[in-house]
């Protein structure tokens, strides 16, 4: 599926932010590769002259360290840049689960900016909450926690390298409830009442990406019907989204396991979407991302519309 986005000045900037550890480091550095001029932690009272004086791209680096910082001045400063300036404004976050963040502060023995006698645990859960206005407000949310750094590198030239400003780039996700509903996700579909091949015991071991799952599911007396609405929501709801600018949409299906159910409608969806004709004849891409297989070892996230526009 090809969508064209309202199209923006020919200034890009892009505010980089998020939990410590997460990768905001490594996005700075992905973003400079692609010729951003990048200025990591500078005082919030800069940020007005740096946007000024900004070239063509520019991205900037804030979290807790920098000085003057605080979420609600972050978000006015940039509620009134996107209202005045010439430019394109992101805001990019960039998270991923404590446990995860825990064991790369363990790894690295890097100390959390804000660890007290505490440890790191109670500091990553503070900024966490002095963030989480930020976080809303994001144009983009990504969770490294099961994003190696190859595949973030790709998703960052996929958003933000040349030629990239007109499309609308669709992420399907599968999930488990029991897990968490995914932080990042724009539209949310519940999976839970078709029959569970978890209970067949021949099927139990295996996974939506095998035909004899995927079959199981499908022959639901209600799968047609609600994949049939399903796939009709998204075809009229993606370009309205496109319509107001969002370059990234989220859609996340849940099921118990995060195994079966979720990742058959998933890959349903993708082989769908994939087909969809070409509108404007603009690139895009769709990315299917099994959140609990990832986890597992059992998958990777990978395109199934590559940002070329090919399958």
């Amino acid at each position: 599926m090809v969508i064209k986005t309202k199209e923006h000045s020919a200034r890009q900037i892009v505010l980089v932010t998020g939990l410590s550890g997460a990768g905001k480091a490594s996005t700075l550095r992905m973003l400079e590769d692609l010729d951003y001029e990048v200025v990591d932690n500078p005082p919030l009272d800069l940020f007005g002259p740096l946007i000024n004086q900004a070239g063509q791209r520019l991205a900037i680096g804030l979290d807790v360290r920098s000085r003057g910082f605080e979420s609600h001045r972050v978000a006015d400063f940039l509620a009134q840049a996107r209202r005045e300036q010439d430019c394109a404004i992101q805001l990019l976050f960039v998270t991923a689960d404590y446990d995860v963040l825990l064991r790369r502060f363990t790894a690295t023995r890097r100390r959390h900016p804000l660890a007290g006698d505490g440890g790191v645990r109670p500091a990553l859960e503070l900024e966490a909450e002095m963030l989480a206005p930020l976080r809303v407000m994001a144009d983009l949310v990504i969770d490294t926690s099961d994003l190696p750094v190859p595949d973030l590198r790709q998703m960052i030239n996929a958003r933000f390298s040349a030629g990239s400003g007109a499309m609308l780039s669709v992420i399907l996700m599968s999930f488990a409830y029991p897990a968490g509903l995914p932080r990042e996700a724009d539209l949310v579909l519940d999976a839970r009442f078709l029959r569970n091949p978890h209970y067949d015991e021949t099927l139990r071991p295996h996974t939506g990406l095998e035909k004899s799952v995927a079959d199981y599911v499908k022959a639901d007396p209600f799968y047609q019907q609600f994949y049939e609405h399903v796939l009709g929501l998204i075809r009229t709801v993606l370009p309205r989204f496109a319509e107001e600018g969002k370059k990234y949409v989220t859609i996340a299906v849940g099921c118990s396991g995060g195994r079966h159910r979720s990742v058959t409608i998933i890959e349903a969806l993708a082989r769908d979407l994939s087909e969809e004709p070409m509108i404007d004849e603009l690139p895009a891409s769709v990315m299917v991302v099994h959140r609990e297989l990832a986890r597992e070892g059992l998958a990777s996230w990978r395109w199934a519309v590559l940002p070329d526009g090919t399958s």
